[in-house]
């Protein structure tokens, strides 16, 4: 069924709905599970799309969302401002609010936002901003605007999340290794999985990380890095298991360093829209000891967004 977008809004073109059946996982996630990669979209009729958008989603909302958490068996969920809602933060800071301590979020600003609007965002659980660096999603901001950013949301114990595809990483190197915070790669930096594991790309990401301790990655969205897609065989090998070899390597290698998250409500994928439940299921072919998977869905998250409690 096609779900609505509130509010004055037609949604994109061909535009993929997320899936309401997830499955119920075969992987048990460790108690205090936190997914920390997700959106909420709207709804439009409360918290309208922002204008200089490039989609329309359907509305996702924070009730769906923290029915998927409690489906799925994660304890917190770290929500990502999404591109629709540009730099209006309210629809990600209203959900954080309403989460009773149990989300955090990670905004999208501007360099005129006010020192008392990034107070009010921190009062609200955000601890983070995005970075986003994909010409098809966002128009260019400055980079001397983003370190400027960088250096006021530092003051508040915040870090930059940074979205970018792999291609582009040696003309970032510069600014990426300047940021003075703890800097989180979006989902490796999109690896091309066609390419070989050990070849330049992906070894330059692994230089990136390996040089710069300050650099941290998702391993999250095999579902729009894979070129195989999500059939999986029996149970007994991954649904999108090209991108295994990355994951693991990633995960593997910087075990400290790394975070997962569902990425629900999936925007813009073109394909096929993706079970959570099966994403889930994911995990222990990337985390494969019981160890590293406290470490990827619990110890690392808490640490970085919940450090209070650790």
């Amino acid at each position: 069924m096609s779900k609505p977008t509130t509010g004055d809004f037609t949604k994109t073109a061909g535009w993929l709905d997320w899936f309401d059946g997830p499955s119920k996982p075969r992987f048990q996630l460790p108690p205090g599970s936190v997914d920390a990669h997700c959106h909420v979209f709207g709804p439009g009729a409360e918290f309208p799309y922002a204008p200089e958008r490039k989609y329309t989603p359907c509305d996702a909302s924070k009730q769906q969302l923290f029915a998927l958490r409690d489906h799925l068996g994660f304890s917190r969920n770290v929500i990502v401002q999404a591109t629709c809602h540009g730099a209006d933060n309210r629809a990600m800071a209203d959900a954080c609010r309403s989460s009773g301590g149990r989300a955090r979020g990670v905004a999208t600003v501007k360099r005129s936002v006010s020192d008392q609007e990034l107070q009010d965002l921190h009062a609200s659980g955000v601890r983070g901003v995005r970075f986003n660096f994909v010409k098809r999603l966002v128009d260019f901001t400055p980079k001397d605007e983003l370190m400027e950013i960088a250096g006021r949301i530092k003051a508040l114990g915040w870090h930059v999340v940074i979205y970018f595809e792999a291609v582009d990483l040696p003309e970032l190197w510069d600014f990426f290794t300047a940021l003075p915070t703890t800097v989180v790669v979006d989902h490796m930096g999109r690896p091309d999985v066609s390419k070989p594991i050990d070849g330049p790309e992906f070894q330059l990401f692994l230089k990136f990380m390996r040089e710069h301790e300050n650099v941290w990655s998702k391993v999250s969205c095999p579902e729009r890095l894979s070129l195989g897609g999500p059939k999986a065989l029996n149970g007994e090998q991954a649904a999108y298991r090209d991108v295994v070899p990355f994951a693991r390597q990633v995960v593997e290698t910087f075990p400290d360093r790394v975070l997962w998250g569902t990425d629900w409500p999936h925007p813009n994928l073109k394909d096929h829209m993706p079970d959570d439940g099966l994403l889930v299921d994911f995990i222990p072919h990337i985390a494969t000891t019981a160890e590293l998977q406290k470490k990827l869905l619990v110890d690392n998250p808490m640490r970085l967004y919940w450090p209070e409690e650790v």
